[in-house]
């Protein structure tokens, strides 16, 4: 999709040239930082009011941000015949299609929007119902408290020989279970319901931090200049609730100063300038690990680049996503990515590209490498971890032997069949993806 051509990307744009943080600039305009990174992402629509306040809180008219409407329809419809597997000659027809019978064009580019939002809640919830320790909590406790009152009314209602002051007493037990499961189920479903533009329960101190990294854009440029400290940034993260949060993401923080030290952004920029996206001559050029260089070009204004941080154990211990490549937040992830090949062979890079089980088979370059981390100490296995920076495939040939190898987000959402990673069954695919 054209993404230029979008309102999210053109609100995105603004803020960053202001300056302007994810979360001041929900914060001035009444909505959550979460909702509005869904926004600035192109996932929800945006019009009316919101607009306006948006627009204003920018300093500039609606109409710079929201320009380009008609295209963004255009790009949507491309997309959708691409998905279909249409020729390239349909697929040209976009324009003529939308512009002949526009009603139905906008209807069929919302069907299309709505159904890649449904595949993404369906992971999301998936993964969530699959391992998300809070969420499994906040179940039990509907159906404990429920239970109770069908206990209770079960005794009132068969009971004819109780007392009048047990009567009461069991009245009272049911007002205070029906105030508590009301309670719950209203929690439960604003964790779940994405759709209400509230932030949700994070569930989790990873979530709070990764709601505190998209609210950045993963970019932390008065950290790197010494405007700010890290306690500040930390301090004033309305995202980081929890005491493990904040210190999660200090650990993240600490780290952006000591990458930065060594690659500051503005060396990066000129080099990309000079010598273009190559991880493995940028990493020989600033004489860093090359994990180290796949942090710092994930951190890139505009680059479009995903990044996943993982320990010897498999556990994902940082992630950056980008659209199209499904990252689960619980959970381990495809044991098929180059990601894990890896981590047996400490300070090997390996180049892969890799294929996603999307309606359009999102297609990504893969560049992964493992170090030693941590003190090296006497007769102790050294801690290990790996990184993998995901990039969009550029226009042009394929590289010389470079093959597409499938891959997948995690086995219970993969609707790859017979697949020899496959750890668990999968609930997208007949016959549960080959078991």
């Amino acid at each position: 999709m054209a993404r230029d051509a979008l309102t999210g990307t053109r609100i995105r744009e603004r803020r960053t040239m202001e300056r302007l943080k994810q979360s001041d600039l929900a914060r001035q305009i009444g909505i959550s930082a979460s909702y509005l990174n869904l926004i600035e992402h192109n996932r929800r629509r945006i019009g009316g009011k919101l607009l306006l306040d948006i627009a204003a809180a920018l300093g500039v008219e609606p109409t710079v941000l929201s320009e380009g409407a008609e295209a963004a329809l255009i790009a949507s419809l491309q997309e959708a015949a691409q998905r279909a597997s249409m020729s390239e000659t349909e697929s040209g027809r976009a324009e003529e299609f939308a512009g002949r019978f526009p009603g139905w064009a906008d209807a069929l580019a919302a069907a299309h929007r709505k159904i890649a939002d449904l595949e993404r809640t369906v992971e999301t919830l998936s993964d969530r119902l699959a391992h998300d320790p809070e969420l499994a909590a906040s179940v039990h406790e509907v159906l404990s408290t429920a239970a109770s009152i069908r206990s209770t009314a079960s005794i009132l209602a068969e009971d004819k020989t109780i007392t009048e002051e047990w009567r009461n007493r069991f009245h009272a037990n049911i007002d205070a279970d029906s105030r508590r499961l009301a309670d719950s189920s209203k929690a439960l479903v604003g964790f779940l319901d994405a759709e209400t533009g509230e932030a949700a329960p994070s569930g989790s101190p990873q979530e709070e931090v990764a709601q505190f990294l998209a609210a950045h854009d993963y970019g932390f440029s008065s950290l790197e200049d010494g405007a700010e400290d890290v306690d500040r940034i930390v301090s004033n993260a309305s995202e980081l609730v929890s005491a493990q949060s904040r210190h999660l993401a200090r650990t993240v923080l600490d780290r952006v100063v000591r990458d930065s030290a060594q690659v500051s952004m503005t060396d990066l920029k000129a080099a990309l300038t000079e010598d273009g996206l190559d991880v493995i001559a940028l990493s020989n050029r600033f004489g860093v690990s090359v994990p180290h260089m796949m942090r710092r070009l994930a951190a890139v204004p505009g680059l479009d680049a995903g990044l996943v941080v993982s320990d010897r154990a498999g556990s994902l211990l940082f992630r950056k996503d980008i659209e199209g490549f499904t990252i689960p937040r619980h959970g381990a992830a495809c044991p098929l990515w180059p990601l894990f090949q890896v981590l047996a062979q400490p300070g090997q890079a390996i180049h892969a590209r890799v294929q996603m089980p999307s309606r359009d088979g999102a297609v990504f370059d893969c560049y992964a490498a493992a170090q030693p981390v941590g003190p090296l100490i006497v007769n102790t296995p050294r801690l290990v971890e790996a990184a993998m920076l995901i990039l969009p495939v550029p226009d042009g040939p394929e590289p010389n032997g470079l093959t597409i190898q499938e891959v997948g987000p995690a086995c219970r959402i993969c609707p790859r069949g017979r697949c020899a990673g496959r750890r668990e069954p999968s609930i997208l695919s007949d016959g549960f993806g080959g078991f």
